[in-house]
């Protein structure tokens, strides 16, 4: 069904919209190819003057190129203005291409202007018969910006283009300022401007190409302001995160990932019953949610249907996070595609023991702290008094150093909220015969699983503090489960844990072991094999977590939006000096 009218879409539609978009890729290619081929670009050229003329867009040369590629990427997006432009411009070309050949007999003789009417004429045919196909919505501020970003690139543009001229003019005579800025602003607007209007002015060839490639900038700007798609929608309201609550009271135990639901910069779509809902973030054109829709299983259709006709309404790509097999099951059935991203460590406290030799490691390494006279504290987070709670944010803040806080999907994003409770809080201290007269080194926050489990949310410690402190905390709070009332506990997530497995095993497959080289490789910056071992060692249950996506073309823009999501793309922050201050809520 069309996401704008409900009316069904046909085969013939779907085929218009498909040669529509594969028509501006060919014609960007072609453009791109005589911009480097100068035979074949002079070619094309000399066929746009005199009695000839070639098909809509297909002019040669850079520009052009980006316009026509950026044309394609936003018809293939689906763009509603993308579509009125190109049947605009390619209507009126149809027009004047059938008056010149009406009235002027030479334009009727070569058969290359027949081939480019044919063309481009069915490329108007092809617009209007897949019109239902460009449904999405853009920003309305959108005209606006794009005529500020065409006014104010143009100026200055045309300026550092006039610089550019003065610079580099090598003609007899001389020339004034506002020659060489009219010079620069005919190269800015025409890639075959007329250099016989200004003998004053001669310059290296180099100057046109740069002052191209500075035109080439500004077309691409003012389009991505034209075209750009709504960039957010309303993050949580206090209203809508004690409904999200109230899912979680009921149905929370579901999803170990359930309670970063929360996180107040994402959005949420409820189903029409109100029993299910979906969180997402909308990160550079990326509609992502995270982790299973909340509430009842027999409602999450319904919230899942609302989240896709948004994204489809906004030209939006839509994927998930880290859904587990039964939500991922479910998008499925409603379209998505499904990646193996990793696996998720849990442990169940009551049959976890360091007893045995396969422990033999981990228990040495625990007893060393434990001789160490470290010790753990563990509460939940009401339960520490609000000066406690303040100096424990301090020296979280501290520990972090600055650094942009990471996570999305598997991370609450804040610390010692009022609303966030239920949360369990482990501090470590060293030396003396208990906390009171030790130094707190390091801390651990978990977020409630339902009733009777918690899931990582935060790890800080001390920079100097002594290997193993986390191992220590966790194996403590699994011993110590009772205290706070749980019989399971969810882990960090190992990404790609199989390869890593799999890849060590006797037998395994030479591309097996080239995956898994090239994962070790990456992980000297990003902990990917690092995470699976520091998991592996609880021997945990692994529970498979999915990548869900709509089309494989958009995989790269999913995974640049993840990980700006996730913030392992950040712009850099202002130095620990200026930038201090808790970790509170994200927006």
């Amino acid at each position: 069904m069309s996401p704008d009218d409900g009316r069904p879409r046909g085969p013939w539609s779907r085929r218009g919209a498909g040669f529509g978009i594969w028509y501006l890729r060919t014609v960007t290619f072609l453009n791109f190819l005589s911009a480097v081929w100068v035979s074949f670009g002079n070619d094309i050229r000399r066929h746009n003057i005199a009695e000839f003329f070639t098909p809509y867009l297909l002019t040669a040369g850079f520009a052009s190129g980006a316009f026509s590629l950026f044309l394609s990427v936003t018809l293939r997006r689906r763009k509603r203005a993308a579509w009125i432009l190109n049947l605009v411009l390619s209507g009126l070309l149809v027009l004047l291409f059938v008056l010149g050949m009406a009235t002027v007999p030479e334009f009727r003789a070569p058969v290359q202007n027949w081939v480019s009417l044919g063309l481009t004429l069915l490329f108007v045919a092809a617009l209007v018969v897949g019109r239902r196909e460009f449904y999405a919505k853009g920003d309305r501020s959108n005209p606006k910006l794009a005529a500020a970003v065409a006014a104010g690139g143009l100026l200055v543009t045309s300026l550092l283009a006039a610089l550019l001229v003065s610079v580099t003019n090598t003609a007899e005579g001389s020339s004034t300022f506002v020659q060489r800025w009219r010079y620069g602003l005919m190269r800015l607007v025409s890639l075959a401007a007329d250099d016989r209007a200004f003998p004053e002015i001669a310059t290296p060839n180099w100057v046109n190409v740069a002052i191209n490639v500075l035109s080439t900038l500004l077309l691409v700007a003012v389009l991505w302001a034209a075209f750009r798609s709504v960039r957010s929608t309303e993050a949580l309201t206090a209203d809508d995160e004690e409904r999200l609550r109230g899912l979680l009271a009921r149905h929370g135990d579901r999803d170990s990932l359930g309670y970063f639901a929360l996180r107040r910069d994402k959005s949420v779509l409820f189903s029409p019953s109100g029993k299910a809902a979906v969180t997402y973030r909308v990160v550079g054109g990326v509609s992502l949610a995270s982790g299973d829709p909340l509430g009842d299983p027999e409602a999450w259709p319904g919230a899942i249907e609302g989240w896709l006709a948004e994204a489809r309404e906004h030209g939006w790509a839509p994927a998930v996070m880290g859904a587990s097999e039964e939500g991922g099951t479910i998008y499925a059935r409603h379209g998505l595609d499904a990646l193996e991203l990793g696996d998720e460590a849990i442990v169940e406290t009551a049959e976890f023991t360091l007893a045995g030799r396969a422990m033999r490691t981990v228990r040495q390494a625990y007893n060393r702290i434990e001789r160490a006279g470290y010790t753990v504290r563990i509460r939940r987070h009401e339960d520490i008094p609000p000066e406690e709670m303040d100096r424990l944010l301090h020296l979280a803040d501290d520990w972090r150093d600055g650094e942009t806080e990471r996570g999305f999907s598997m991370a609450l994003g804040r610390l010692g909220d009022p609303g966030d409770g239920r949360c369990v809080m482990l501090e470590c201290y060293d030396g003396g015969a208990g906390e009171e007269s030790g130094e707190l080194r390091a801390l651990l926050s978990f977020v409630p699983w339902g009733a009777k489990g918690l899931s990582l949310d935060l790890m800080r410690r001390e920079r100097n503090s002594e290997n193993g402190l986390m191992e220590f905390m966790v194996l403590e709070l699994i011993q110590r489960a009772k205290e706070v009332e749980i019989t399971q506990l969810s882990l960090n997530f190992a990404m790609f844990r199989s390869v890593f497995e799999r890849g060590s095993r006797l037998g395994a497959g030479p591309v097996l072991r080239l995956w898994r080289s090239l994962l070790s490789f990456f992980s000297r910056w990003w902990q990917i094999e690092s995470l699976y071992r520091a998991n592996a060692k609880y021997r945990p249950i692994w529970e498979p977590r999915y990548l869900l996506f709509e089309k494989s073309t958009d995989l790269l823009r999913i995974g640049i939006a993840a990980a700006r999501a996730e913030g392992f793309l950040e712009a850099p922050g202002l130095p620990k000096w200026l930038n201090r201050k808790h970790l509170e809520n994200v927006r």
